[in-house]
């Protein structure tokens, strides 16, 4: 008996480690399914959101009669329907290189902070799977002169000038059971002078130095990026609303996410607004004193402050429940800002879940795995609730229908923005734009390019856009902005001394580098209307005025030849060095 006892409890040991070994796996498998079948299986819990559109639908939009528009209904009708798995793979992966043009470098890189991609091979190889050979993106293809030339420059101008946007919050709101993000944000009223929404939102804007080529004006997009912390983050600790105890939050945040990786937290500084130490009831900038008012954050702080006391800081992570809104525009001469009213697209993220970096490395692990094994990628949820990545984000988005209302994405679209904010080596907790804020206090403004000068990267010794220039031979991923070409290329070579003039100390800003003409400006605008009208975003989303040369339409993988000249680097990178910057550097 004594032996059977003995072999019982054995077996129920190995049986309670099996059972919690099998419990792991299934925790970290829990924001990522792996499909086998088309269209997926979706999870039972989404069942009442995710009906079919030929059963009962449980969403009522209120229009009054002769009102067809319905936000909802193509995303609706898009639920498990996706042609391309691999949309996710954005078009700029399938540039030419020729062995000399390397544009892969920006996003593509060395492993930086918490992010363990580690893609750089990915500049000296290609590695598609076998959903992403084919460049599914032909709206690069199509040549669009006759609908561009149909378009007259007022037309134009008035289209850009309209709010699509307040239409679409007014429809969503009509909805009965919409369990997605309804837009909270009222762009109408603006935002203070330290970039709080007026509205009462809480929804912050930041200034920032706009991601190298596709966002840029020259290119033909302008974009915004606001942020929102929980509300424990903007409260004190008897959980009354405090914006100081807000604002402090934020620079802690900053501090996390905008210093460079190779700094130990310890020695890690960043200019942030001014902010009270009093209020935080802690030494921030290390002086061993509290003060009234400090702009520099010195060493990560373990924790954060007022209401979220008791949430640990965890470098290179914003904390759970943080949100971001994203606005791409048309370009708008008229305005200083470049930013037109009209929105191409709004797109909503939610940090639903926090990983600590047992799990963030675990699932990179996955990622890796996932991708020798021939997976292609697969995520939780639906266009009504957004997709959720394997990193704990949630992401939502909406753009322009055939008529220029704002709606919905399909599922497939919706695919789209995961790749960059899922699985790219540059990223810094899958986001890009904190990390480029302007520090302290001229980085909390709604955003504008005036005065922002070309930067280096950390640890570059030469300006960030002169780089790109020069790493790719152009001003954008393909080589097909004549512009730019024209400007700084003059007879097929980059005059660095005029790149030079919106460096540090130079007399101009990156608008003088990346600014469109007016006449450029209204092609790339009338371009994207025409593509708006064809309703075919599955298909690419580019803003081309005509198909560009230096693109595949279908990939081999292998060499991109562009080790053998030397043109492979290691050292893309989100974070800027503002040392040349008077009072931007601790």
């Amino acid at each position: 008996m004594h032996l059977l006892s003995k072999f019982i409890v054995s077996g129920i040991l190995l049986l309670t480690a099996g059972l919690l070994i099998l419990v792991g796996t299934l925790e970290a498998r829990a924001t990522t399914a792996i499909y086998t079948e088309f269209p997926p299986t979706l999870p039972e819990s989404m069942a009442d959101i995710c009906r079919q559109p030929d059963q009962a639908d449980p969403l009522i939009l209120n229009q009054t009669p002769g009102d067809s528009y319905d936000p909802l209904a193509k995303a609706i009708a898009s639920i498990g329907r996706t042609n391309n798995l691999e949309a996710g793979v954005p078009s700029q992966c399938y540039t030419k290189t020729a062995g000399e043009a390397n544009p892969c470098w920006t996003c593509h890189t060395a492993r930086n902070g918490l992010n363990f991609m580690s893609d750089w091979t990915l500049q000296e190889e290609y590695s598609f799977s076998d959903a992403a050979l084919e460049n599914h993106w032909s709206n690069l293809f199509v040549d669009r002169t006759e609908e561009i030339t149909a378009i007259s420059d007022a037309e134009m101008t008035a289209y850009i000038k309209t709010d699509n946007y307040t239409p679409l919050r007014e429809a969503l709101e009509a909805v009965e059971d919409y369990p997605g993000y309804v837009p909270d944000l009222d762009f109408n009223q603006g935002f203070d002078d330290e970039g709080f929404a007026r509205d009462g939102s809480q929804w912050r804007a930041m200034r920032y130095k706009p991601f190298l080529g596709t966002f840029w004006p020259t290119n033909g997009n302008t974009d915004d990026v606001l942020i929102r912390l929980p509300e424990p983050f903007r409260t004190d600790a008897q959980g009354n609303e405090s914006r100081e105890i807000y604002k402090i939050n934020l620079a802690i945040v900053e501090a996390a996410i905008a210093t460079d990786w190779t700094v130990p937290n310890e020695a890690a500084a960043r200019v942030v607004e001014p902010i009270s130490e009093v209020v935080a009831g802690l030494d921030l900038d290390g002086d061993g004193e509290l003060s009234d008012e400090i702009t520099v954050i010195r060493g990560i702080p373990g924790h954060y402050m007022g209401g979220a006391a008791n949430v640990d800081v965890l470098r290179f992570t914003y904390p759970d429940g943080v949100e971001f809104l994203h606005t791409v525009r048309y370009v708008d001469m008229d305005n200083p800002s470049l930013l037109a009213k009209r929105m191409k697209e709004l797109r909503y993220s939610r940090k639903v879940r926090f990983l600590d970096t047992w799990a963030i490395a675990r699932r990179y692990e996955r990622e890796f795995d996932d991708k020798d094994e021939g997976h292609v990628p697969a995520y939780t949820g639906t266009p009504l609730v957004g997709l959720r990545n394997d990193f704990g984000w949630q992401l939502q988005g909406f753009i322009e229908d055939a008529d220029g209302r704002l709606r919905l994405q399909t599922e497939e679209e919706t695919r789209f923005c995961m790749g960059c904010h899922s699985s790219v080596g540059a990223t810094v907790d899958q986001t890009f734009a904190l990390a480029r804020k302007v520090p302290g206090s001229e980085g909390w403004q709604y955003q504008y390019l005036e005065g922002i000068p070309d930067v280096p990267q950390f640890g570059h010794d030469r300006p960030e856009i002169l780089t790109y220039f020069e790493r790719v031979t152009g001003g954008d991923e393909f080589r097909a902005n004549t512009e730019i070409l024209d400007r700084f290329f003059p007879g097929g070579e980059l005059d660095e001394a005029e790149v030079l003039r919106a460096a540090p100390g130079g007399d101009k800003d990156i608008l003088y580098l990346i600014q469109p003409s007016r006449q450029r400006a209204a092609l790339l605008n009338k371009a994207y209307m025409a593509l708006v009208k064809d309703q075919t975003f599955e298909l690419g989303r580019d803003t081309i005025i005509s198909p560009p040369a230096n693109v595949h339409e279908a990939i081999e993988n292998g060499d991109t030849e562009l080790n053998a000249t030397g043109k492979v680097f290691f050292d893309g990178r989100l974070w800027l060095d503002w040392s040349g910057v008077d009072g931007m550097t601790p």
